[in-house]
């Protein structure tokens, strides 16, 4: 068993019982001390292993490809919400999907939420299939694919999974 399991996770414990102090007194110093290595130890056997990112370079890239698309559907919702309503075409999609973890399969889902005009509704519970729902949907397969390429096969590939 290792002193320090979760070494940054310590390291934070340490300095922000000391700046929610506001002191670096002796006595303050031995109870960050305390709960620096307690808490870390405690809490150790309660926490998931989640998959490594194994291209970090390419996980930066994905935020920024994310951030970018978030904007665009902005333009693209803001137009469609503009327009009669009688243009919108609503509906579900039962996407699959191959990633295994359950970081991964987060991470999707909440990429297709933060995205405007997409929501995750439901994972299935084999884990195989996502349930999204879209604000207008011209194409189900269309969107199966732009799924499965610009967001699953990225994370993949960060993952390995």
């Amino acid at each position: 068993m290792r002193v320090f399991p979760m070494p940054f996770h310590s390291l934070l414990l340490f300095v922000v019982w000391l700046l929610l102090n506001n002191s670096v007194s002796a006595g303050h110093i031995v109870l960050a001390a305390f709960f620096a290595i307690a808490i870390p130890l405690f809490v150790n056997g309660m926490r998931d292993e989640h998959p490594k990112i194994l291209k970090p370079w390419r996980a930066f890239r994905y935020v920024l490809m994310v951030m970018r698309d978030i904007l665009v559907a902005n333009i693209e919702v803001a137009w469609l919400i503009i327009r009669p309503i009688k243009h919108l075409e609503p509906g579900f999609v039962a996407v699959p999907i191959n990633i295994r973890s359950d970081l991964g399969i987060t991470i999707l889902a909440s990429t297709v939420s933060l995205t405007p005009g997409t929501v995750s509704a439901e994972i299935s519970k084999d884990k195989q299939w996502l349930y999204v729902h879209a604000l207008h949907l011209e194409g189900e397969a269309d969107l199966i694919h732009l799924i499965k390429t610009r967001y699953e096969a990225p994370l993949k590939e960060i993952f390995g999974c």
